[in-house]
């Protein structure tokens, strides 16, 4: 029973997600590295598209991790790092885009869509109410309603 558990528990972890960050990437300063994991956990790699560049390992996700720690050693803020990614790569390198006027409809879109099935359900259903349902009954059928009413 016990060896299955491991088993079962092995199986489970060894599917986890590792990281990419090689132990060369790693900045000596551990203030300097957990501010570069922070930025790099919300960039996009652009090549896997749906992992971040801190968990993936391809050559351009390393590339933009080892460009993120430099940035960080010469002295730039977080908010900086992150703005001269974005000026090199667009907006589709942040895997939150930031709240903007040219944003707002990828925000909002959900929200929308929301509201538009609930008014359109409203109005379907009101369509609907005032509606009978099936056909009027045939002079044979009415007949044999009333006999049946009758009795």
């Amino acid at each position: 029973m016990i060896r299955r558990f491991l088993l079962a528990l092995a199986v489970v972890l060894s599917s986890a997600p590792a990281f990419a960050v090689n132990p060369d990437e790693i900045l000596p300063d551990p203030r300097l590295e957990a501010r570069a994991r922070a930025i790099s956990s919300e960039l996009r790699c652009m090549v896997c598209q749906n992992q971040s560049i801190d968990d993936s390992n391809a050559e351009l996700a390393k590339d933009l991790r080892l460009l993120v720690r430099q940035r960080l050693t010469d002295g730039d803020t977080d908010e900086q790092v992150m703005n001269y990614i974005v000026s090199r790569y667009g907006e589709f390198v942040l895997l939150k885009p930031r709240f903007e006027s040219k944003t707002i409809l990828l925000w909002g879109a959900p929200l929308l869509l929301v509201v538009a099935g609930g008014l359109s359900l409203i109005v379907f259903a009101r369509k609907r109410a005032g509606r009978p349902t099936g056909s009027k009954l045939t002079a044979e059928e009415q007949a044999r309603l009333t006999e049946l009413l009758d009795e």
